[in-house]
């Protein structure tokens, strides 16, 4: 069966998160991924080792699929080899610092003329104006997007999301882009850039708080828990910030994860307040309608925990699912990489790999029907430099022999 990017090669000149979740998606759809590395390799690939002599975790689970060739740009065969590089993709991404791919001899317009058909993509920290310098870390741009303002509890600090929306976010959104900008040129002909900057994609993620920002100009915003409200929107803990009021409330015994998120609709109030033990609110004026209910959010949630923290989260999870309530268990990370319906639906996957032996990783989150994934491992450092630079630019062994001994591979 053919892949939805089969015969799409993608020259792969990203690092660390962003980028490499990017193509890593794009690898996944079928297409070929050559990710070109400097000679020392994406520095992930030693980052936070679990074993020694071994590539990170964080890099083989942002490679998978993949081919790993190595060049160092800045000589002058090396440029001469990118060029040729180029000449044979269909998309260029990077994820450098700005200017660095032009600093390297490759700007737009070169690329442009190299390949006109060429789609150039780039992730950045942030757009043109007074951040565009600013080094963009994950948290960073989770900071500058809106996201860490509307995080934690309003007593608190702001908080990060454990949710790699800075990166991976931003990865998610490049591609949409290249896939746009190739739906596009099937009728052009042509190329085109598409930028993605890490701070546009966490504000566009934070849509929904800057709604409020704006609604908050009208007055308080009713579905918060807040008691008070200044002239920005306040962080809100577990809030749902949706139009249906939920919350995190404990379970038994009582560990860190040990909680279920609830979600109360109107019309799921009296099968609640039944299986709490308090159907005499269903009919009170103080409880019936959400109208009342809302000035009261936190003693709302304190009745149902005080019946949810005497029972297990899966027995909760189990009673709020017969009577049709809206709500999920909080799943630890151990939980998640043991799940047996994550692992049988793909998405919790163990892959060999020759230096690691097996490893778990997160399966592809896009489900085709016509184009099925089949997660392989991520690429040994300059693997694939002979079958690229040899069996495809038809290098000589020789000259291959040459440019690896003069540090160019």
């Amino acid at each position: 069966m053919t892949k939805a990017l089969e015969g799409v090669r993608v020259l792969d000149m990203t690092h660390v998160q962003s980028g490499p979740s990017a193509t890593q998606l794009l690898a996944w759809l079928g297409a070929d991924v050559v990710k070109l590395e400097a000679t020392t390799g994406d520095i992930t690939r030693q980052q936070l080792r679990d074993l020694p002599d071994a590539d990170s975790l964080y890099f083989t689970m942002l490679n998978c699929n993949k081919r790993s060739i190595t060049l160092n740009t800045k000589s002058p065969r090396g440029k001469e080899l990118l060029t040729e590089l180029i000449a044979r993709s269909d998309v260029l991404v990077e994820n450098f610092g700005p200017g660095a791919v032009d600093r390297m001899g490759f700007p737009w317009e070169r690329v442009q003329e190299i390949n006109p058909r060429l789609v150039y993509a780039s992730i950045k920290g942030f757009g043109d104006g007074p951040y565009t310098a600013f080094k963009a870390y994950e948290v960073v741009a989770q900071a500058m997007g809106g996201a860490m303002a509307t995080t934690g509890f309003e007593d608190g600090p702001p908080l990060a999301t454990g949710a790699q929306i800075g990166d991976s976010g931003t990865g998610v959104h490049c591609v949409a882009g290249i896939l746009a900008a190739l739906y596009q040129r099937e009728r052009t002909g042509r190329g085109q850039r598409v930028n993605v900057a890490m701070q546009h994609a966490v504000l566009n993620l934070c849509r929904v708080k800057l709604r409020d920002q704006q609604r908050l100009t009208h007055g308080a915003l009713a579905e918060y828990p807040n008691e008070s409200f200044g002239d920005t929107v306040p962080r809100s803990g577990n809030a749902s910030g949706g139009g249906q009021p939920g919350w995190a409330v404990r379970c038994a015994p009582g560990g860190p994860n040990d909680y279920v998120y609830v979600i109360v609709q109107p019309v799921g109030w009296r099968p609640l307040t039944e299986l709490i033990g308090r159907p005499e609110l269903a009919d009170d004026p103080e409880w019936a309608t959400p109208q009342a209910r809302l000035p009261k959010l936190a003693k709302m949630f304190q009745l149902i925990e005080e019946w949810s923290a005497t029972l297990p989260k899966w027995e909760v999870l189990e009673r709020f699912n017969a009577h049709n309530i809206p709500c999920g268990p909080v799943l630890s990370t151990k939980e998640l990489i043991e799940d047996a319906s994550l692992a049988a639906d793909g998405m919790v996957v163990t892959v060999d790999h020759p230096e690691r032996g097996a490893f778990t990783t997160v399966g592809s989150p896009l489900k085709l029907s016509d184009s099925p994934v089949e997660v392989d491992r991520s690429p040994l450092l300059g693997e694939h430099n002979q079958e690229v630079y040899g069996g495809e630019l038809g290098l000589a062994d020789e000259e291959l022999r040459l440019l690896k001994a003069n540090g160019v591979i």
